[in-house]
């Protein structure tokens, strides 16, 4: 049996992440209060392997995601183009994921972050939601997912 994060680990991590990342001033946290509507227009994932499989998931409304790209980057919000949103939401997941992994069973490796800028829905077949922060940052949503794969991999040898 494995233990899993739990909705307020995430909440802490998420809230440690903005504070320290994109809220350095405490003007502006990440309030873990959804939106009042929830949009997934971008998304960042990271993918956990080994004693535990799974994903953790960023996803947020355009604008947020060129917000956090700003904030994170250090540049002005109207200078922020494709490439800066998809550094900036891939640095979010590797930092959310790390965190998120460190509470996993070993051993677990991360993978490289995947950033789609597009609705994500039914993107991860054979998942479970273990937690999630459905959350508001600058009147935007933002949600954190952490998903266990369901799929059965016994059996199954690598190339």
């Amino acid at each position: 049996m494995t233990a899993n994060p739990t909705e307020d680990d995430l909440r802490v991590i998420a809230e440690q992440v903005w504070s320290s990342y994109l809220d350095t001033d405490g003007a502006s946290p990440l309030l873990p209060f959804p939106a009042q509507q929830r949009r997934d227009d971008v998304s960042a994932s990271v993918s956990v392997t080994g004693a535990w499989r799974g994903h953790v998931v960023v996803s947020c409304s355009d604008t947020a995601s060129r917000n956090a790209a700003a904030a994170l980057l250090g540049i002005e919000h109207e200078d922020v183009t494709d490439d800066d949103v998809t550094d900036a939401l891939g640095e979010l997941a590797n930092i959310i994921g790390g965190n998120v992994k460190s509470l996993l069973p070993e051993p677990c490796a991360l993978s490289l972050p995947h950033v789609l800028m597009e609705k994500t829905a039914g993107r991860y077949p054979s998942v479970t939601e273990v937690c999630s922060l459905n959350g508001t940052w600058l009147d935007e949503s933002v949600t954190v997912s952490v998903l266990e794969s369901t799929a059965d991999f016994a059996g199954v040898s690598a190339p």
